[in-house]
């Protein structure tokens, strides 16, 4: 006799509720629900530190047939805090893979939902915007309706949130330059993937990721060539001594290069602000114009808020750093993908450069940074 499935259900801080079948571990798990829109690349995906505090649904309806294995993962765990998919893979079919996605989500218990109509939410947020959900299976699925809306409303706003701590490393790890050596490189890890790290050292960079409470003397006592802040989760206006650093990094004149997390913060340390997006950008497959080259670039992105600054010509750092320019622009929305400084060596793009996995037509701009650090050098001289 064939086993019943688990029925789980998804609640919407609105009440709209979607029934389905349980997948991965059972139980309540409560998050922001977001969508991705890559249809390749789960395993990065989920092991991006990015999503922390994010319930994250895959627009792309077959998930999970070439299975997990151990050289794909981008940090140490898997960091969503549930997963939507519509339609999982019974079987796995890849010469690489020691597990099953379910198997993998059981393991570290990550909450999740299959056999739902993940179109039909993606077209709901989309319309009414990125929101509070729980995902309820096992017999926490059998709770009153009200009752599981309550417990999703009572779930804290990702607007306002701080979540560097949860994601960050506790004591420093070096990784070891790779060629040419060209300095002592302080990364701020506020949600680090394995592939930036990879590719920082494989420019020549001796990286030292840093937990997020490193203060200015612990970055100036690596004797750094250049300060580097990475992707992470929450709200860059929770993250007020993060920017307090980085305009220390930059009043010390050393060259800095953000992304993602890192270039909203490096927003609001030249003095602009940031804003929540109504459902963000997530997924692989992001158009986005590099103004200085003209060139239309596919980008991996994850981020749910962004800089507000004007995107045509040079105007003045509120905060005395003196010209800037927006860099990169996204083509769906017209929204900030990149700050430049003109007056001293920093620049950040919104989007995800080492793209794991994705596209590489941003990688370029890890050896835009080898060389702005280079020349600093020799300037410095």
């Amino acid at each position: 006799m064939i086993a019943l499935p688990e029925s789980a259900v998804l609640v919407l801080e609105d009440g709209t509720r979607y029934t389905g079948r349980a997948y991965g571990a059972r139980g309540t798990t409560l998050g922001e629900v977001v969508f991705s829109t890559g249809m390749s690349g789960y395993q990065e995906t989920i092991t991006d530190p990015s999503y922390a505090g994010q319930i994250v649904l895959q627009t792309a309806p077959h998930i999970g047939n070439t299975g997990m294995n151990d050289e794909d993962p981008e940090s140490r765990r898997i960091w969503v805090a549930g997963y939507i998919v519509r339609d999982p893979s019974r079987v796995v079919s890849n010469w690489r893979a020691n597990a099953s996605l379910d198997d993998v989500l059981v393991q570290d218990g990550i909450v999740g939902i299959s056999g739902i109509d993940t179109r039909a939410i993606t077209r709901h947020i989309r319309s009414a915007g990125s929101m509070r959900g729980g995902i309820f299976s096992g017999a926490d699925a059998a709770l009153d309706a009200e009752e599981q809306v309550r417990i999703v409303r009572e779930a804290p706003q990702m607007a306002g949130q701080n979540l560097s701590a949860e994601v960050s490393v506790d004591a420093v790890t070096i990784t070891t330059a790779l060629g040419e050596r060209v300095g002592n490189l302080a990364v701020l890890d506020l949600g680090v993937k394995q592939a930036t790290i990879d590719n920082l050292a494989s420019r020549g960079f001796v990286v030292h990721v840093m937990p997020q409470t490193s203060t200015i003397d612990d970055i100036r006592a690596i004797d750094p060539v250049a300060v580097f802040y990475s992707n992470g989760p929450g709200d860059p206006a929770a993250s007020g001594d993060h920017v307090e650093l980085l305009r220390a990094v930059l009043d010390d004149g050393l060259p800095f290069f953000g992304i993602c997390f890192g270039n909203q913060l490096l927003g609001r340390a030249l003095g602009l602000g940031t804003y929540k997006l109504p459902f963000g950008h997530r997924g692989i497959n992001q158009p986005v114009l590099d103004k200085s080259t003209g060139r239309v670039e596919i980008t991996a992105h994850n981020h749910g808020f962004a800089v507000d600054a004007p995107l045509d010509g040079a105007f003045d750092s509120p905060n005395g750093y003196g010209k800037v320019e927006v860099s990169h622009v996204g083509l769906n929305d017209n929204v900030v993908e990149g700050l430049r400084a003109l007056d001293i060596p920093a620049f950040s793009v919104q989007y995800h450069p080492e793209a794991a996995a994705g596209p590489h037509d941003a990688n370029y701009l890890f050896d835009r940074f080898r060389d702005l650090v280079i020349a600093s050098q020799k300037d410095a001289k």
